[in-house]
């Protein structure tokens, strides 16, 4: 069984699509967990009518999305051996076939940690930048994992054995930014981990689109220098940008 985690604030434009593509395409025994950081529109209620589990934080400060990933790790089911953490802007062509690869990697390797994936801004919302971009990011994130082993990974898509994840103690919430990054490299040190570059998981793109490309690039290679030579992230605040409008609602990578 595994558990599918979708942290969330303010997404009811997209969590609808992103819960039923699963429920409705995946027969591998899941769960889909929606852990919401406070949303001030309908993604609640939303993701209950769609059949999510939801977890809903009570803190009074911001939760971070590392604490939203762990609080809904902590929601998984007992019976469940693997956690699947992806945002709520992500889509999957085809989750049995993905998953199946991702498990086969897991039950032919017992020192397998943890896996992630290749990045591609939906079809229909990709633009040149968009696939130039992707296509260089997506090649350097096989070298570091792969080649050199020295591991990182984007939180679009990150599939971690549950006991690994649980002994490392999750992601780490005081993290605003390089999170998955950070939970990637201390995985790590007690097992493998693998970018596999046959799957793909697609997103709206947004932020990059938002801010623009050279903004968003300098914010990921400042995050990065500093957490592997500080161990924090550069970033002191990671501001949400949400879809617009509601053209990217019905996906179809």
């Amino acid at each position: 069984m595994i558990s599918i985690i979708i942290p969330t604030l303010n997404e009811e434009l997209v969590i609808e699509s992103t819960i039923r593509a699963l429920k409705e395409k995946l027969t591998i025994p899941h769960e889909i967990i929606i852990s919401d950081g406070k949303s001030t529109d309908r993604t609640v209620e939303i993701a209950r009518f769609a059949g999510a589990k939801v977890v809903a934080y009570a803190g009074s400060t911001r939760q971070t999305i590392a604490m939203g990933r762990n609080d809904g790790a902590a929601a998984a089911s007992p019976e469940s051996q693997f956690l699947v953490f992806i945002d709520a802007d992500c889509s999957i062509k085809d989750p049995d076939h993905f998953f199946t690869v991702c498990l086969d990697h897991f039950a032919r390797d017992p020192k397998l940690n943890a896996l992630c994936v290749a990045r591609r801004v939906l079809p229909e919302l990709e633009t040149a930048a968009d696939r130039v971009i992707f296509d260089l990011y997506n090649d350097y994130f096989w070298f570091m994992n792969n080649v050199i082993h020295f591991n990182m990974s984007a939180g679009e898509m990150q599939m971690v054995r549950r006991c690994a994840f649980i002994s490392i103690g999750g992601y780490n919430g005081s993290l605003v930014a390089s999170e998955d990054v950070d939970l990637f490299q201390r995985l790590g040190k007690t097992g493998k981990v693998r970018y596999e570059k046959g799957l793909v998981i697609y997103h709206t793109g947004r932020r990059g689109h938002a801010i623009g490309w050279p903004k968003l690039l300098s914010q990921w290679f400042l995050n990065s220098i500093w957490m592997m030579v500080l161990g924090r992230a550069f970033t002191k605040e990671w501001e949400p940008i949400r879809t617009a409008d509601k053209t990217s609602a019905n996906r179809h990578p």
